[in-house]
Order: structure tokens, then C-alpha cells, then sequence
């Protein structure tokens, strides 16, 4: 059989289940570490239960993602996820979910494993999200998982020094309310969970602003200022209805297009 025969007949097998995303439609990558808790307790030995090193690790993660071929409105990253909001009009790879999966899964594993010296995974999938309001939804949904996962955190790790095995500390976990969470860190190990860096208790966020470079006009020999873009990296996101609107301004301000259709 002839290449151009077995190309034709086998490819079919590749392409036969490819599910596309439709037009207009917004992207949003969830990339998850896959045996993060020994990558991250037993391989490495990272602190617990956040470790600025580990934090800055993740965040050139989602800086090496946002500048890899893909156009990505917004990055967040909180423990070991991070979510991708990919503008409406991204074509790449004519909006294939395997090519999506696959390349944004690799690219992650690729970057963090290059940090860490040793093999990092990343799985990934997409959720296809038809309006605004959705994907604002999305975003709140995964800092308020940031918020709750952070309390649950400080508390586990609070109970293992006090010399509580795994389990045990679990358990008693699984049966307190998020106020009781929060007495229980306070009377015990004096913390008090609000004045914790907002890193921990809310995520990070990271989006393209505009900024002014200075230059000298090749023409004129005189200075200059040109205008370009850069990922900054935000510690300090807002809270609940806060956050909500700030999703929903990042996401305008790419996406003029849906502002002429919300005023009409």
C-alpha cells in the first residue's frame, strides 16, 4: 500500500471523534498538577501549606502560557491549578479540544518541570462558555475554592504539628462549620485567617496592561514614547461582588465588540 493510502486510511482514526469548539463561544482552560501532594511534600519538600517559592513557580507557569501562541485575556492560579480565559476569537488549531488539551497540558508540564528541575504533569480540559456571565461565574467559582481551600489548609496543617495523624486531623475537620474553622486557628495557633496574605486566601491573578516605553526615533534622533503591553502579576485581588465586576471589566475591555451588544 502506498503512503498517500495508509495517510488517508489511518488518519481517519486520528481526526474521526475531533470535537471543535463553536464560533463565538468563550474558552476556559483548567489545568490541574497531577501528584502534586508528593511533588510537592515528599519530592521537594515545600512548605506548608503555601510556600512563596512554589507560588513563584506557578505564576511563570501561567506567564510562559500566556505567551506561547495563545491569545489569553486572564490568568489565575491558586494551589496547584491554574485557569485560562481565552479570548472569544482564539483560532489556533481551529478551536480543536484535543490540540487545546493537549498543548496547554504540555507546555505547563513542560515550563514548571524545567523550574523544578524534576518531571512536573499537568492535566487540562476546557469548559465552553456561551456568555459573559458565565465566565464571571467561572472565575468567582475558583476564588472562592482559593478562599475555602486556604481555611482548610492552615487548619490540616495547623492540627499535623500539633502531632495529629492525617486521618485524624481530617476527620475533625470534616466536622466544623467555616466559623469554627476559623476559632479553631485562632485559639490554637493565634492566627487569624483574615490577615493572611490575600495570595493564599484568594489566588493570583494575572492580565496584560499598557504601559509607555521609551525609545529614540530612528528618523528624528529624538525621544520617545511608545506604547506596549505587558502580563502584570496580582496578589491582591478583589473580593465576592468586587471580583465579579473586575472579571467582567477585564473582559470588556478585550471584547469591545460585547459592549455594542450589551448597550443595544
Amino acid at each position: 500500500m502506498k503512503f498517500e493510502e495508509l495517510d488517508t486510511k489511518l488518519r481517519t482514526f486520528e481526526t474521526a471523534h475531533d470535537l471543535c469548539v463553536l464560533p463565538e463561544i468563550f474558552m476556559v482552560a483548567r489545568i490541574d498538577g497531577r501528584n502534586f501532594t508528593r511533588l510537592t511534600k515528599e519530592i521537594h519538600k515545600f512548605e506548608a501549606p503555601f510556600d512563596p517559592q512554589f507560588r513563584d513557580y506557578m505564576v511563570a507557569t501561567v506567564e510562559h502560557l500566556m505567551n506561547c501562541g495563545f491569545r489569553i485575556v486572564y490568568g489565575y492560579t491558586q494551589s496547584d491549578e491554574i485557569s485560562l480565559l481565552l479570548h472569544r476569537n482564539e483560532e489556533s488549531f481551529s478551536r480543536k479540544l484535543r490540540k487545546l488539551n493537549s498543548i496547554l497540558a504540555g507546555e505547563a508540564s513542560a515550563k514548571l518541570s524545567l523550574l523544578l528541575g524534576s518531571i512536573a504533569a499537568f492535566d487540562c480540559r476546557i469548559s465552553q462558555l456561551p456568555t459573559l456571565n458565565l465566565v464571571v461565574d467561572y472565575f468567582r467559582w475558583r476564588n472562592e475554592d482559593a478562599h475555602r481551600n486556604a481555611l482548610n489548609a492552615h487548619c490540616y496543617w495547623m492540627l499535623r504539628r500539633s502531632g495529629e495523624n492525617a486521618r485524624t486531623a481530617t476527620e475533625k475537620l470534616d466536622r466544623l462549620s467555616v466559623s469554627d474553622k476559623n476559632e479553631l486557628l485562632y485559639q490554637q495557633a493565634e492566627i487569624n485567617f483574615n490577615d493572611l496574605p490575600n495570595w493564599q486566601k484568594r489566588g493570583i491573578g494575572l492580565y496584560w496592561e499598557s504601559y509607555q516605553k521609551e525609545a529614540i526615533s530612528p528618523l528624528a534622533g529624538e525621544k520617545v514614547f511608545a506604547a506596549r503591553r505587558r502580563i502584570k502579576v496580582d496578589m491582591e485581588l478583589p473580593m465576592k461582588e468586587d471580583y465579579s465586576k473586575f472579571i467582567e471589566d477585564l473582559v470588556l475591555r478585550e471584547h469591545p465588540d460585547i459592549k455594542t451588544v450589551l448597550r443595544n
